[in-house]
């Protein structure tokens, strides 16, 4: 049976620490699928189709990584697609608490689908696309924490008007 793993987020946008966790994941799972999640909850400044965009760029000499969108239930999603694993990211001990709220909700919807935790590359516990973003808006230099595609995305976002 093929082992597929989704990896949920919002990658608003993806991180060089998202795409080690994607990497990993790609050597442990037959199938990752990076599933862009629309949460109304947060103002993302990429769009749904521009995050996808920006992941398939930065995936794609991953050849057992795809991309996808969804709204709605993670587990729903993980279901229909007959997912065997969920694929999180850890960067640090504050992360675990609010990852296993979500573990143990996902795995009362859908108990046979397990959640594998990956903790980061000391090199980017302290990313996160909040940091990038903000950091990017001022004119920072985020060269190395993101994939170049995101960027020159970036840099398109938060480009002064010429005076």
């Amino acid at each position: 049976m093929k082992r597929i793993a989704v990896c949920p987020g919002s990658f608003d946008p993806i991180t060089l620490g998202h795409l080690d966790i994607i990497k990993r994941g790609a050597r442990v799972f037959d199938e990752v699928i990076v599933v862009v999640l629309n949460n109304s909850a947060k103002n993302s400044l990429f769009s749904l189709d521009e995050r996808t965009t920006l992941i398939s760029e930065a995936t794609k000499s991953i050849t057992n990584v795809t991309v996808d969108s969804f709204s709605g239930l993670l587990m729903d999603y993980a279901k229909s697609i007959n997912a065997s694993a969920i694929l999180r990211g850890l960067r640090a001990v504050s992360d675990f608490e609010y990852e296993m709220q979500i573990t143990a909700m996902n795995k009362k919807l859908v108990d046979e689908i397990d959640t594998f935790f990956v903790m980061t590359n000391n090199q980017y516990s302290f990313l996160s696309s909040s940091i990038v973003k903000e950091v990017a808006k001022y004119g920072g230099n985020v060269k190395d924490l993101v994939p170049e595609c995101v960027n020159i995305a970036l840099e398109n976002k938060f480009k002064k008007p010429q005076v």
